[in-house]
């Protein structure tokens, strides 16, 4: 059937009348569409040619490591101790402000040094305090850290003031692997203090710190003394001490070869080794570390 001129114009004005609708409806649906996004966000702009989508970032906190709970020292125990008489006379400073007797009073600071036993020349004694006596299996231990203490001059202050760093011997305080809660005894030495086996007299004693004598003097001036920080000092031994301080230190706690005056804190203990007052090098294998 072939349509009419009439007709067929009046298919072509549809055509014509439909085609401006489908403008008329897209150019509508797109000029809603970026008044909307306008109406979102002013400063957003629809890059010709380029759409985005912008979606909320979305991520997931991992919780940190739990921290292992920090090892308190213990407060009771089952060891006992004695004292022994002390030459006279006592220590004329308090015990706490001593810094011969209390090594946080000089304090100390890391320096970078060999972390290993070292061959010194020179002459050495025939009895010196051994460090592998600190262990209950006697090892030589791993070094972990070594530092400097700092020097002292007593002239100035109520009880004298911190000096410089010493700057010899290279390491006057070293730190020695342990495991936390280990045993730890004194330096052995051959030579006793006092009959009945006793090596050491306890000098000073705190929560976390403890000093050695390796004679009968309230002091350590005339002979070997040790200094040993972190650690958990026996809370027998620290009321001992504490007593006989407070009574006139006519009286220390004395103590023996392979006796235990208390236990790893951590990781490290800290030790130091003084002769006649002067700081030696605390990694020295023909003094405090023979045979290793």
């Amino acid at each position: 059937m072939i349509a009419s001129p009439k007709t067929h114009r009046s298919l072509t004005s549809l055509s014509f009348v439909g085609t401006l609708l489908i403008i008329w409806l897209l150019s509508s649906v797109t000029s809603q569409t970026v008044t909307a996004q306008e109406d979102v966000n002013p400063h957003w702009t629809i890059p010709e040619g380029n759409a985005r989508v912008f979606m909320p970032l979305i991520s997931r906190t991992e919780p940190p490591p739990a921290t292992p709970p920090a090892l308190t020292c213990p407060t009771t125990s089952t060891r006992s101790y004695e004292l022994i008489p002390v030459l006279w006379p006592p220590t004329d400073r308090p015990d706490e402000e001593h810094a011969d007797l209390n090594l946080s009073r000089r304090g100390y600071q890391a320096s970078p040094a060999a972390l290993r036993i070292v061959d010194i020349n020179g002459p050495s004694d025939g009895d010196p305090p051994q460090f592998p006596g600190l262990f209950s299996d006697g090892r030589t231990p791993t070094f972990t850290s070594t530092y400097k203490v700092y020097d002292w001059h007593w002239g100035c202050g109520g009880h004298g003031c911190r000096g410089d760093l010493l700057s010899s011997p290279e390491v006057s305080l070293v730190g020695l692997g342990t495991t936390p809660e280990e045993a730890i005894s004194i330096p052995n030495r051959g030579a006793q203090i006092y009959v009945g086996g006793y090596k050491v007299l306890v000098l000073y004693a705190a929560e976390e710190r403890i000093t050695l004598g390796y004679t009968r003097d309230d002091s350590v001036a005339p002979g070997y003394a040790v200094h040993l920080e972190k650690l958990c000092v026996d809370p027998n031994l620290l009321a001992l001490y504490r007593q006989a301080n407070a009574t006139g230190r006519g009286e220390l706690p004395a103590l023996r070869n392979g006796e235990i005056l208390g236990t790893a804190r951590g990781k490290e203990i800290l030790a130091a080794i003084r002769d006649r007052g002067s700081f030696m090098e605390a990694r020295s294998r023909k003094d405090w570390w023979r045979g290793r």
